[in-house]
């Protein structure tokens, strides 16, 4: 038997090994983009459904429960077709989403769209700035608590298990009174105007928002540090003499900051629904003041419109964390498969 036909199944096998992980992986990633699909399928059948499940039939939000004479209550029956099954109207709604078309406000009459996109920069602006602040201070007070335990990490901590238990609400009413009416360094209320004076308006809704958020991930942050450099490697590593920061560089940081950048993840897509607390607070002019004014006056259209970007954006954000994580670490949800 001569050498090539002996290396030649050795080569095969080795280069299929390595194509193994590559097609799990893309397994892994389309099994969660259909179940991104399918829950957001979910997600608006509840939005849609949640219309007739409220007190009160459609008719009487789009007629505010005024007497109108039976022509204009057919020609409004016509118009959204409340005449038709259910089912119906449901498909015609998610077929008009699918396209961008959220259907016309009963308010304004205008286009949801148009209304919805106008006012979703400063909330996403919001939310950026709230992410930022948690990744940043969460992060570095839970390195420091748990890298340098002492008198400062301790009261690092206790600061930030004291901010978490405050509702935003309380917190965003002391900072509008400390660093807006008394210091006067930041605007009370308003969205401001675009470019700078945006961002400088979004400080203290930002903080507000961030307060909470920002207390539990340092919280995790210093116990995945402390129990990785309890962990047996680490302390082996240590004894052998290696240089201590660069154990807590190669092993402890690197361990610990995948649980700890997941859960962080998650934190971050929890503000969505936090934001619309704070945008009513300093009355930023975002889709959750927006979503709180539609509800009272019972513009379903833009209710619908709005629930459905926030759960698509926290479904959406889920997704990507996850496959993010499983990419930076396959053996935590493909490994038992793979192995």
């Amino acid at each position: 038997m001569s050498p090539a036909t002996v290396t030649a199944p050795v080569r095969s096998g080795r280069a299929k090994a390595k194509q193994r992980p590559g097609g799990v992986m893309l397994r892994f990633v389309a099994t969660r983009v259909v179940g991104l699909v399918v829950t957001l399928f979910i997600a608006s059948l509840v939005v849609f459904g949640a219309l007739y499940a409220a007190p009160g039939s459609p008719l009487t939000y789009l007629t505010h429960g005024r007497t109108m004479s039976p022509e204009a209550v057919a020609s409004i029956k016509a118009e959204y077709h409340l005449d038709d099954p259910v089912w119906q109207q449901y498909l015609r709604w998610l077929g008009g989403v699918v396209h961008g078309d959220f259907g016309t406000s009963i308010i304004y009459n205008q286009p949801v769209a148009s209304l919805v996109g106008s006012r979703a920069f400063a909330t996403t602006l919001l939310i950026l700035m709230a992410a930022a602040i948690v990744l940043v201070l969460g992060l570095a007070i839970g390195t420091l608590a748990g890298l340098r335990p002492g008198w400062l990490s301790r009261s690092a901590m206790a600061g930030a298990t004291a901010v978490m238990a405050v509702p935003t609400f309380v917190g965003a009413v002391v900072l509008i009174i400390v660093f807006a009416v008394d210091l006067e360094w930041f605007p009370v209320f308003g969205a401001g105007r675009a470019g700078l004076d945006e961002v400088h308006h979004m400080v203290l809704p930002s903080i507000a928002l961030a307060f909470a958020s920002v207390a539990f991930v340092a919280r995790l942050a210093q116990t995945a540090i402390r129990q990785e450099l309890s962990a047996d490697h680490v302390q082996t590593a240590i004894s052998r003499g290696l240089p201590r920061g660069a154990v807590v560089r190669r092993h402890v940081m690197r361990n610990a900051a995948m649980p700890v950048l997941t859960v962080a993840g998650l934190t971050i897509a929890g503000l969505i629904a936090g934001s619309v607390v704070v945008e009513q607070v300093f009355q930023l002019g975002g889709l959750g003041q927006f979503l709180v004014s539609s509800v009272q006056q019972k513009d379903f259209p833009v209710v619908q419109a709005i629930c459905l970007m926030y759960v698509a954006a926290f479904i959406v954000l889920n997704t990507l964390i996850d496959i993010a994580y499983t990419l930076l670490d396959p053996r935590v949800s493909i490994g038992k498969k793979d192995s």
